[in-house]
């Protein structure tokens, strides 16, 4: 079986400040459950575009969910409402009004390498 990497290009980074990380999920019920990612990378942000590879992967279904950890702090910073305050971005979908994508919004089926363009906001 052949191993697949999967660039995902990170469009409308705000800043050079902190990094841009990645975190793939394979099943919906460990969907943005930090405990539960399949596979994450971060990289350094890059204002305007940032390119984070993750390499290695088998072919299959993936959820995406991405986030500009501005402070570097590794944590997704939010309000006390729960919103955050960094920005964020998901395969094939946005924020909802009333808070994220599902994991069915956002999968994805990759079975060669792939570059897949996500933008933050």
């Amino acid at each position: 079986m052949s191993q697949i990497n999967l660039s995902v290009e990170v469009k409308g980074v705000p800043s050079n400040k902190g990094k841009i990380s990645v975190a793939l999920y394979t099943e919906a019920e460990n969907f943005l459950k930090f405990d539960k990612v399949f596979r994450s990378n971060s990289v350094v942000a890059k204002e305007n575009t940032t390119t984070v590879l993750i390499d290695d992967l088998p072919s299959g279904n993936y959820a995406l969910a991405v986030f500009h950890d501005e402070n570097g702090n590794d944590e997704l910073d939010v309000n006390w409402l729960g919103i955050p305050k960094e920005k964020v971005a998901f395969s094939n979908a946005k924020m909802k009004l009333f808070g994220p994508p599902s994991y069915k919004d956002c999968v994805v089926f990759v079975s060669r390498d792939t570059i897949l363009e996500v933008w933050v906001n």
